[in-house]
């Protein structure tokens, strides 16, 4: 098996590393970021917001129930108050299955490459 360099993991993403992430502007981002109080990314000495994986879970959950599931901005915000706990498991998990589609991507390229030679 050849060799494969472990993907180095950023501590900290740029508001439009996150906006990529998401596919979304920057501009929703920051509004959200007014918006729920769940997200607090830091700030450099620039003011430049630097954000944590943590942040970008809370902004997948976000995305999910405002862009995913339909929820207003109120609804989502009612939902995140009501059970933050269980929003947070939901988020986690969310994310555990993306980084599984991920890895099984990864895995079905692998295939497809060894079986085209």
């Amino acid at each position: 098996m050849p060799y494969k360099e472990k993907e180095i993991e950023k501590k900290y993403y740029s508001i439009g590393e996150v906006a990529d992430i998401f596919k979304v502007a920057t501009s929703l981002i920051r509004y959200w970021e007014g918006e729920f109080d769940i997200i607090k990314p830091k700030k450099d000495k620039k003011g430049n917001r630097r954000f944590t994986k943590d942040d970008i879970e809370k902004i997948r959950l976000i995305y999910h129930l405002v862009k995913e599931k339909g929820y207003t901005l109120t609804g989502a915000q009612e939902i995140i108050k009501k059970d933050l706990h269980q929003i947070q498991d939901k988020a986690s998990m969310i994310a555990r299955l993306h980084k599984i589609k991920g890895f099984l991507i990864e895995i079905r390229d692998n295939l497809n490459a060894d079986n085209n030679p």
